[in-house]
């Protein structure tokens, strides 16, 4: 029988908001503003379901409103990130809550899953990491439960979610993946049934292979996909008109960086972060400045990351 596995062991780390850092990070996600609003305010809710009761006892108060809060507030606290690679899924899951700690004056704990929580294998373990990390999850959310607003709230973020939730569907999965999937739908249930001040976040690039049954518990799904070309003019004017590039070189940008052949699928926001941008300063530095033409050169010959096909299991 394993011991009951320490926090250190479930989570890769802890991230307390509101800080700096992540909202430094999360300002810089340029591009992806409908996702950041919907999912700050689906978080919002489900953290400290208060505020809504106080926006509707300022804007439709009356017994009226009683059955609307119901619906909104029943939702399952879960919420599904989905999209291709390189699009910002985890970088914003990772980063919002510092968004919804400023916005709802709280202190939110973010606990990411760390992907050991698969186990190893052994008969039973990949149940009891499951279930211990949504103990501590628990246990955390209890401890801020009031019977007004919530003193904080606590997010569990389940990156990679496929490999963890994957469809029991599967003909070939294994009894213990199984299982697992089970503890995680538990899981969910739990939190949602005692009305903690806590979320989970998951992130899949493969969202057909989610089991149906997490899927349903979700409260939303938000798809994330490759930027289109206003999006990646707005990272280029954003990062490279102040260096002097014109709007000649941008546009030349924008669609050197699209998609090509009328299928190719065009750069990622990873892809011209983390990538593109910093080898054509890179390019420059240290002997000259940052030339337009150049820019373009190293853009057209930069392959985009490859699409993740998501096929169902």
């Amino acid at each position: 029988m394993m011991n009951k596995p320490s926090i250190d062991e479930l989570f890769e780390r802890r991230v307390t908001y509101p800080d700096f850092e992540p909202q430094e990070r999360l300002a810089k996600l340029v591009g992806l503003d409908e996702q950041k609003i919907r999912l700050a305010k689906i978080l919002g809710l489900l953290v400290n379901p208060a505020a809504l009761e106080t926006w509707a006892g300022k804007h439709h108060p009356g017994p009226a409103a009683k059955a609307l809060l119901d619906t909104v507030l029943r939702r399952p606290p879960l919420v599904v990130l989905a999209g291709d690679v390189g699009s910002g899924k985890t970088e914003l899951a990772e980063t919002i809550g510092d968004a919804v700690a400023r916005e709802q004056k709280i202190g939110i704990t973010l606990f990411p899953l760390s992907l050991s929580t698969r186990g190893q294998g052994r008969v039973g373990e990949m149940t009891q990491l499951v279930s211990a990390a949504f103990d501590h999850t628990v246990e955390e959310a209890k401890k801020l439960k009031t019977s007004g607003a919530s003193r904080g709230a606590v997010i569990l973020l389940v990156d990679e979610a496929d490999a963890l939730a994957q469809s029991r569907e599967n003909a070939q999965m294994h009894h213990e993946d199984r299982a697992g999937v089970n503890a995680f739908i538990r899981g969910i249930d739990r939190i949602a049934n005692a009305k903690l001040p806590a979320a989970v976040i998951m992130c899949t690039n493969r969202l057909n292979a989610l089991d149906p049954a997490v899927r349903r518990r979700a409260a939303e799904v938000l798809s994330f996909t490759r930027p289109n070309d206003e999006q990646r003019r707005y990272v280029f004017d954003n990062r490279l008109a102040p260096l002097g590039l014109g709007p000649q070189y941008i546009d030349a940008l924008v669609k050197a960086t699209g998609a090509k052949n009328g299928h190719d699928s065009g750069f990622t926001f990873s892809d011209l972060t983390q990538r593109l941008i910093p080898t054509i300063v890179l390019d420059a530095y240290p002997l000259k400045p940052v030339d337009g033409t150049r820019a373009i050169e190293i853009a057209r010959g930069m392959q985009p990351t490859p699409p993740f096909r998501d096929h169902a299991q």
